[in-house]
Protein backbone atom coordinates (compact mmCIF):
# COMPACT_ATOMS: atom_id res chain seq x y z
CA UNK A 1 0.00 0.00 0.00
CA UNK A 2 1.78 2.85 -1.25
CA UNK A 3 0.95 6.85 0.88
CA UNK A 4 3.54 8.91 -1.46
CA UNK A 5 6.03 8.72 1.12
CA UNK A 6 9.17 7.73 -0.47
CA UNK A 7 11.66 5.95 1.78
CA UNK A 8 9.34 4.27 4.83
CA UNK A 9 8.86 1.10 5.96
CA UNK A 10 5.97 0.53 7.99
CA UNK A 11 5.65 -3.34 9.75
CA UNK A 12 2.64 -4.07 11.58
CA UNK A 13 2.54 -6.91 13.97
CA UNK A 14 0.17 -8.41 16.67
CA UNK A 15 1.79 -8.68 20.03
CA UNK A 16 2.59 -12.20 21.60
CA UNK A 17 -0.25 -13.09 24.07
CA UNK A 18 1.39 -13.20 27.03
CA UNK A 19 3.55 -9.76 27.98
CA UNK A 20 6.96 -9.49 27.95
CA UNK A 21 9.79 -7.38 27.12
CA UNK A 22 8.90 -4.29 25.19
CA UNK A 23 10.71 -2.35 22.37
CA UNK A 24 10.41 -3.15 18.60
CA UNK A 25 9.35 -6.76 16.94
CA UNK A 26 9.85 -9.97 19.17
CA UNK A 27 12.89 -11.08 17.79
CA UNK A 28 15.87 -8.97 17.77
CA UNK A 29 18.95 -10.80 17.20
CA UNK A 30 22.54 -8.13 17.22
CA UNK A 31 25.67 -9.08 14.69
CA UNK A 32 28.46 -7.16 15.82
CA UNK A 33 31.94 -7.11 15.13
CA UNK A 34 35.30 -4.53 15.26
CA UNK A 35 35.00 -4.94 11.58
CA UNK A 36 33.63 -2.56 8.87
CA UNK A 37 29.51 -2.38 8.13
CA UNK A 38 30.02 -3.46 4.74
CA UNK A 39 31.13 -6.90 6.29
CA UNK A 40 28.03 -6.81 9.03
CA UNK A 41 26.09 -6.50 6.34
CA UNK A 42 26.77 -9.28 4.12
CA UNK A 43 26.87 -11.38 7.19
CA UNK A 44 23.32 -10.11 8.03
CA UNK A 45 22.02 -10.65 4.54
CA UNK A 46 23.34 -14.31 4.82
CA UNK A 47 21.47 -14.90 8.35
CA UNK A 48 18.09 -13.03 6.74
CA UNK A 49 17.66 -15.04 3.87
CA UNK A 50 18.39 -18.73 6.05
CA UNK A 51 15.74 -17.30 8.29
CA UNK A 52 13.30 -16.27 5.83
CA UNK A 53 14.24 -20.39 3.93
CA UNK A 54 13.61 -21.66 7.48
CA UNK A 55 9.82 -21.05 7.63
CA UNK A 56 9.65 -19.94 10.99
CA UNK A 57 9.36 -15.80 10.96
CA UNK A 58 6.68 -14.10 9.13
CA UNK A 59 8.86 -11.09 9.17
CA UNK A 60 12.21 -10.03 8.71
CA UNK A 61 14.16 -6.93 8.44
CA UNK A 62 17.49 -5.41 9.60
CA UNK A 63 18.20 -1.97 10.26
CA UNK A 64 21.21 -1.73 7.79
CA UNK A 65 21.31 -1.46 4.62
CA UNK A 66 23.29 0.25 1.93
CA UNK A 67 20.40 2.70 0.04
CA UNK A 68 21.66 5.74 1.19
CA UNK A 69 23.44 7.28 -2.00
CA UNK A 70 26.58 9.65 -1.39
CA UNK A 71 27.90 12.01 -3.91
CA UNK A 72 31.80 12.08 -3.65
CA UNK A 73 32.99 15.46 -5.48
CA UNK A 74 36.74 14.75 -6.99
CA UNK A 75 38.47 17.92 -7.94
CA UNK A 76 40.59 18.26 -10.82
CA UNK A 77 43.80 20.31 -9.56
CA UNK A 78 45.83 20.92 -12.81
CA UNK A 79 42.64 21.92 -14.92
CA UNK A 80 41.31 24.02 -11.93
CA UNK A 81 45.05 25.59 -11.33
CA UNK A 82 45.19 26.28 -15.17
CA UNK A 83 41.95 28.05 -15.01
CA UNK A 84 42.52 30.11 -12.23
CA UNK A 85 40.02 28.34 -9.79
CA UNK A 86 41.73 28.12 -5.86
CA UNK A 87 39.81 25.12 -4.29
CA UNK A 88 38.65 27.96 -1.65
CA UNK A 89 36.45 29.05 -3.99
CA UNK A 90 35.29 26.36 -5.01
CA UNK A 91 34.14 25.33 -1.55
CA UNK A 92 32.46 28.00 -0.93
CA UNK A 93 30.31 28.20 -3.91
CA UNK A 94 29.44 24.81 -3.09
CA UNK A 95 28.51 25.54 0.79
CA UNK A 96 26.30 28.38 -0.75
CA UNK A 97 24.36 26.84 -3.11
CA UNK A 98 23.64 23.68 -1.42
CA UNK A 99 25.22 23.80 2.16
CA UNK A 100 21.93 25.51 3.63
CA UNK A 101 24.06 27.31 5.98
CA UNK A 102 22.31 30.01 7.65
CA UNK A 103 23.91 34.05 6.97
CA UNK A 104 21.90 36.07 9.24
CA UNK A 105 18.83 37.18 9.92
CA UNK A 106 16.05 39.73 8.64
CA UNK A 107 13.19 41.74 9.76
CA UNK A 108 9.63 41.35 7.72
CA UNK A 109 6.29 43.04 9.26
CA UNK A 110 8.35 42.53 13.09
CA UNK A 111 8.84 39.31 12.57
CA UNK A 112 12.72 37.62 12.30
CA UNK A 113 14.12 35.06 9.71
CA UNK A 114 16.88 33.15 8.98
CA UNK A 115 18.54 33.62 5.69
CA UNK A 116 19.60 30.55 3.95
CA UNK A 117 21.26 30.76 0.41
CA UNK A 118 20.52 27.89 -1.74
CA UNK A 119 19.46 27.09 -5.07
CA UNK A 120 15.75 25.88 -6.27
CA UNK A 121 15.25 22.43 -5.15
CA UNK A 122 14.34 21.76 -9.51
CA UNK A 123 17.95 22.66 -9.73
CA UNK A 124 19.91 20.21 -6.89
CA UNK A 125 17.83 16.80 -7.20
CA UNK A 126 20.42 15.22 -8.78
CA UNK A 127 24.16 14.65 -8.26
CA UNK A 128 24.70 15.78 -11.46
CA UNK A 129 23.13 18.71 -11.48
CA UNK A 130 26.03 20.43 -9.38
CA UNK A 131 28.25 20.23 -12.69
CA UNK A 132 26.08 23.04 -13.78
CA UNK A 133 26.79 25.43 -10.99
CA UNK A 134 29.33 28.24 -12.07
CA UNK A 135 32.13 29.69 -10.10
CA UNK A 136 33.30 33.43 -10.14
CA UNK A 137 36.98 33.67 -11.24
CA UNK A 138 39.29 36.45 -10.12
CA UNK A 139 38.31 38.10 -13.43
CA UNK A 140 34.37 38.37 -12.44
CA UNK A 141 33.51 35.82 -15.34
CA UNK A 142 31.89 32.82 -14.41
CA UNK A 143 33.37 29.19 -15.39
CA UNK A 144 30.91 26.21 -14.96
CA UNK A 145 32.15 23.01 -12.01
CA UNK A 146 31.32 20.63 -14.71
CA UNK A 147 34.70 21.39 -16.42
CA UNK A 148 37.14 21.23 -13.01
CA UNK A 149 34.84 18.38 -11.05
CA UNK A 150 34.03 15.15 -11.31
CA UNK A 151 30.85 13.47 -9.79
CA UNK A 152 30.99 9.55 -8.26
CA UNK A 153 27.65 8.04 -6.73
CA UNK A 154 28.18 5.43 -4.15
CA UNK A 155 25.91 3.81 -1.84
CA UNK A 156 26.35 3.93 1.74
CA UNK A 157 25.00 2.74 5.03
CA UNK A 158 21.54 4.22 5.72
CA UNK A 159 22.86 4.44 9.52
CA UNK A 160 26.06 3.43 11.79
CA UNK A 161 24.59 1.55 14.47
CA UNK A 162 26.46 0.17 17.30
CA UNK A 163 26.22 -2.30 20.14
CA UNK A 164 28.34 -2.53 23.29
CA UNK A 165 30.92 0.15 21.59
CA UNK A 166 30.85 -2.02 18.56
CA UNK A 167 29.92 -1.54 14.83
CA UNK A 168 26.56 -3.29 14.68
CA UNK A 169 23.22 -4.79 13.17
CA UNK A 170 20.09 -6.04 14.52
CA UNK A 171 18.07 -8.59 12.75
CA UNK A 172 14.67 -7.65 13.53
CA UNK A 173 11.41 -10.33 13.08
CA UNK A 174 7.85 -11.82 13.16
CA UNK A 175 7.73 -15.48 14.24
CA UNK A 176 5.25 -17.33 12.50
CA UNK A 177 1.77 -18.66 14.33
CA UNK A 178 2.64 -21.56 16.63
CA UNK A 179 6.41 -20.97 16.15
CA UNK A 180 7.66 -20.64 19.89
CA UNK A 181 11.05 -18.76 20.66
CA UNK A 182 12.68 -21.12 21.69
CA UNK A 183 12.49 -22.18 18.05
CA UNK A 184 13.41 -19.29 16.64
CA UNK A 185 16.77 -19.08 18.85
CA UNK A 186 17.88 -22.20 18.73
CA UNK A 187 17.62 -22.24 14.76
CA UNK A 188 19.56 -18.82 14.61
CA UNK A 189 21.98 -19.77 17.30
CA UNK A 190 22.81 -22.99 14.96
CA UNK A 191 23.57 -20.73 12.27
CA UNK A 192 27.93 -20.64 11.14
CA UNK A 193 28.92 -17.05 11.79
CA UNK A 194 32.11 -15.53 10.13
CA UNK A 195 35.12 -15.02 12.29
CA UNK A 196 35.07 -12.02 14.66
CA UNK A 197 31.40 -11.62 14.56
CA UNK A 198 29.24 -12.17 17.81
CA UNK A 199 26.12 -12.33 18.76
CA UNK A 200 23.41 -10.66 21.08
CA UNK A 201 19.84 -10.36 21.84
CA UNK A 202 17.07 -7.31 22.04
CA UNK A 203 13.36 -7.44 23.17
CA UNK A 204 11.70 -10.59 23.86
CA UNK A 205 14.44 -12.70 22.41
CA UNK A 206 16.98 -11.33 25.14
CA UNK A 207 14.77 -12.01 27.87
CA UNK A 208 14.09 -15.94 26.65
CA UNK A 209 18.02 -16.25 26.82
CA UNK A 210 18.67 -14.55 29.39
CA UNK A 211 16.02 -15.86 32.10
CA UNK A 212 14.62 -19.29 29.83
CA UNK A 213 17.52 -21.71 31.24
CA UNK A 214 16.65 -20.32 34.95
CA UNK A 215 13.89 -22.99 35.68
CA UNK A 216 16.04 -26.12 36.35
CA UNK A 217 17.77 -23.76 39.40
CA UNK A 218 14.61 -22.36 40.06
CA UNK A 219 13.20 -26.24 40.33
CA UNK A 220 16.44 -27.52 41.89
CA UNK A 221 16.35 -24.92 44.74
CA UNK A 222 12.55 -25.96 45.40
CA UNK A 223 13.00 -29.51 45.47
CA UNK A 224 16.37 -28.75 47.90
CA UNK A 225 14.16 -26.72 50.45
CA UNK A 226 10.99 -28.82 50.24
CA UNK A 227 13.26 -31.84 50.76
CA UNK A 228 15.34 -30.67 53.92
CA UNK A 229 12.06 -28.98 55.74
CA UNK A 230 10.22 -33.14 55.20
CA UNK A 231 13.61 -34.69 56.39
CA UNK A 232 13.44 -32.34 59.53
CA UNK A 233 9.68 -33.01 60.34
CA UNK A 234 9.90 -36.65 59.83
CA UNK A 235 13.46 -36.73 60.99
CA UNK A 236 14.64 -39.37 58.25
CA UNK A 237 15.70 -38.98 54.91
CA UNK A 238 13.67 -42.09 53.54
CA UNK A 239 10.43 -40.65 53.93
CA UNK A 240 11.03 -37.53 52.01
CA UNK A 241 11.82 -39.51 49.46
CA UNK A 242 8.90 -41.27 49.46
CA UNK A 243 7.32 -38.25 49.35
CA UNK A 244 8.88 -36.47 46.61
CA UNK A 245 8.34 -39.50 44.21
CA UNK A 246 5.17 -38.23 42.59
CA UNK A 247 6.64 -34.62 41.77
CA UNK A 248 8.55 -35.93 38.66
CA UNK A 249 5.26 -38.03 37.71
CA UNK A 250 3.02 -35.28 38.55
CA UNK A 251 5.27 -32.59 36.22
CA UNK A 252 5.32 -35.24 33.67
CA UNK A 253 1.60 -35.00 33.33
CA UNK A 254 1.87 -31.38 33.54
CA UNK A 255 3.91 -31.14 30.46
CA UNK A 256 1.81 -33.00 28.56
CA UNK A 257 -0.34 -29.68 27.69
CA UNK A 258 2.63 -28.44 26.57
CA UNK A 259 3.69 -31.46 24.31
CA UNK A 260 0.21 -31.42 22.66
CA UNK A 261 0.29 -27.62 21.85
CA UNK A 262 -2.08 -26.12 24.41
CA UNK A 263 0.75 -23.64 25.84
CA UNK A 264 4.40 -22.98 25.82
CA UNK A 265 7.04 -23.21 27.95
CA UNK A 266 6.96 -19.76 29.73
CA UNK A 267 6.94 -17.99 32.74
CA UNK A 268 3.93 -18.39 33.93
CA UNK A 269 4.23 -22.47 33.54
CA UNK A 270 7.61 -22.37 34.94
CA UNK A 271 5.74 -20.83 37.94
CA UNK A 272 2.77 -23.48 37.67
CA UNK A 273 5.65 -26.18 38.05
CA UNK A 274 6.79 -24.69 40.77
CA UNK A 275 3.76 -23.94 42.45
CA UNK A 276 2.90 -28.15 42.00
CA UNK A 277 5.65 -29.34 43.25
CA UNK A 278 4.11 -28.25 46.74
CA UNK A 279 0.49 -29.33 46.07
CA UNK A 280 1.44 -32.52 45.10
CA UNK A 281 3.81 -33.34 48.20
CA UNK A 282 1.17 -32.55 50.52
CA UNK A 283 -1.30 -35.67 49.04
CA UNK A 284 2.35 -37.82 50.03
CA UNK A 285 3.23 -36.04 53.65
CA UNK A 286 -1.00 -37.49 54.10
CA UNK A 287 -0.16 -40.47 53.35
CA UNK A 288 3.27 -41.02 55.08
CA UNK A 289 2.31 -39.58 58.48
CA UNK A 290 -0.55 -41.29 58.56
CA UNK A 291 0.99 -44.78 57.40
CA UNK A 292 3.82 -43.98 59.97
CA UNK A 293 1.75 -43.46 63.02
CA UNK A 294 -0.12 -46.56 62.30
CA UNK A 295 3.31 -48.75 62.82
CA UNK A 296 4.37 -46.38 65.29
CA UNK A 297 0.49 -47.37 67.22
CA UNK A 298 -0.48 -50.57 66.01
CA UNK A 299 2.79 -52.45 65.27
CA UNK A 300 1.68 -53.12 61.64
CA UNK A 301 4.36 -53.66 59.06
CA UNK A 302 4.56 -51.42 56.19
CA UNK A 303 2.72 -53.05 53.64
CA UNK A 304 -0.36 -53.14 55.65
CA UNK A 305 0.34 -49.51 56.92
CA UNK A 306 0.07 -48.09 53.72
CA UNK A 307 -2.56 -50.18 52.86
CA UNK A 308 -4.90 -48.91 55.25
CA UNK A 309 -3.72 -45.28 55.21
CA UNK A 310 -4.26 -45.51 51.51
CA UNK A 311 -7.58 -46.04 52.39
CA UNK A 312 -8.62 -43.78 54.97
CA UNK A 313 -6.51 -40.92 53.51
CA UNK A 314 -8.11 -41.30 50.24
CA UNK A 315 -11.05 -39.14 50.35
CA UNK A 316 -8.78 -36.07 51.96
CA UNK A 317 -6.49 -36.97 48.70
CA UNK A 318 -9.45 -36.42 46.38
CA UNK A 319 -10.93 -33.62 48.33
CA UNK A 320 -8.18 -31.32 48.34
CA UNK A 321 -7.25 -32.31 44.51
CA UNK A 322 -11.21 -31.27 43.89
CA UNK A 323 -11.06 -28.06 45.67
CA UNK A 324 -7.88 -27.46 43.67
CA UNK A 325 -8.99 -28.35 40.55
CA UNK A 326 -12.41 -26.59 40.90
CA UNK A 327 -10.48 -23.87 42.09
CA UNK A 328 -8.75 -23.47 38.78
CA UNK A 329 -10.92 -24.12 36.36
CA UNK A 330 -11.98 -20.93 35.72
CA UNK A 331 -8.66 -19.97 34.51
CA UNK A 332 -9.22 -22.79 31.80
CA UNK A 333 -12.00 -20.74 30.24
CA UNK A 334 -10.60 -17.12 30.86
CA UNK A 335 -10.81 -14.89 28.21
CA UNK A 336 -9.96 -10.99 27.51
CA UNK A 337 -6.85 -8.84 28.24
CA UNK A 338 -4.11 -11.45 30.20
CA UNK A 339 -5.94 -14.63 29.29
CA UNK A 340 -3.13 -16.44 28.23
CA UNK A 341 -1.51 -16.28 30.98
CA UNK A 342 -4.20 -16.95 33.35
CA UNK A 343 -4.49 -20.03 31.04
CA UNK A 344 -0.78 -21.03 31.24
CA UNK A 345 -1.44 -21.30 35.02
CA UNK A 346 -4.29 -23.13 35.17
CA UNK A 347 -3.59 -26.12 32.62
CA UNK A 348 -0.16 -26.59 34.36
CA UNK A 349 -1.35 -27.08 37.59
CA UNK A 350 -4.83 -28.51 37.24
CA UNK A 351 -3.05 -31.62 34.84
CA UNK A 352 -0.51 -31.54 37.21
CA UNK A 353 -2.67 -32.18 40.26
CA UNK A 354 -5.26 -34.88 38.27
CA UNK A 355 -2.56 -37.10 37.26
CA UNK A 356 -0.06 -36.40 40.30
CA UNK A 357 -3.15 -37.67 42.35
CA UNK A 358 -3.76 -40.86 40.61
CA UNK A 359 0.61 -41.54 41.16
CA UNK A 360 0.09 -40.44 44.77
CA UNK A 361 -3.20 -43.24 45.49
CA UNK A 362 -1.46 -46.06 43.43
CA UNK A 363 2.44 -45.69 42.76
CA UNK A 364 3.26 -43.91 46.11
CA UNK A 365 2.40 -47.23 48.34
CA UNK A 366 5.02 -49.32 46.31
CA UNK A 367 7.93 -47.01 46.87
CA UNK A 368 6.83 -46.78 50.68
CA UNK A 369 7.19 -50.55 50.75
CA UNK A 370 10.48 -50.52 49.36
CA UNK A 371 12.01 -48.09 50.85
CA UNK A 372 10.48 -46.12 53.65
CA UNK A 373 11.90 -46.69 57.26
CA UNK A 374 10.35 -48.66 59.63
CA UNK A 375 8.64 -47.49 62.43
CA UNK A 376 7.89 -50.07 64.21
CA UNK A 377 11.59 -50.69 65.64
CA UNK A 378 11.30 -47.12 67.29
CA UNK A 379 7.73 -47.94 68.86
CA UNK A 380 8.73 -51.75 70.11
CA UNK A 381 10.77 -50.07 73.70
CA UNK A 382 7.54 -48.07 74.38
CA UNK A 383 4.76 -51.12 74.35
CA UNK A 384 7.55 -53.55 76.02
CA UNK A 385 7.08 -50.93 78.68
CA UNK A 386 3.76 -50.67 78.64
CA UNK A 387 2.89 -54.54 78.91
CA UNK A 388 5.75 -55.01 81.56
CA UNK A 389 3.77 -52.28 83.15
CA UNK A 390 0.40 -54.33 83.39
CA UNK A 391 1.98 -57.16 84.23
CA UNK A 392 3.36 -55.53 87.18
CA UNK A 393 -0.09 -53.90 88.18
CA UNK A 394 -1.94 -57.50 87.44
Amino acid sequence: MSYGVLGASVTPFQPAALPAATGGLPFQMVVRSAGDFSTIYQEVETLKGAAWKSGLFAFVDSDLAFDSPTARITIDHAKAAEAGVSMQTIADTLAVLVGENYVNRFNFFERSYEVIPQVRQADRVTPEGLGNFNVRLSSGQMFPLSTVIKVNVKPEPNRLPQFNQMNAATISAVLKPGVTMGQAVSFMQAQQLSPGMTVDWLSDSRQYVQEGNRLIVTFGMALIVIFLVLAAQFESFRDPLVIMVTVPLAVCGALLPLYFGFTTLNIYTQIGLVTLIGLISKHGILMVSFANEIQHHEGLDRVAAIQKAAAVRMRPVLMTTAAMVAGLAPLLYADGAGAASRFAIGIVVVMGMLIGTLFTLFVLPTFYILIARDHRAASAPRLESVAARDEIAA
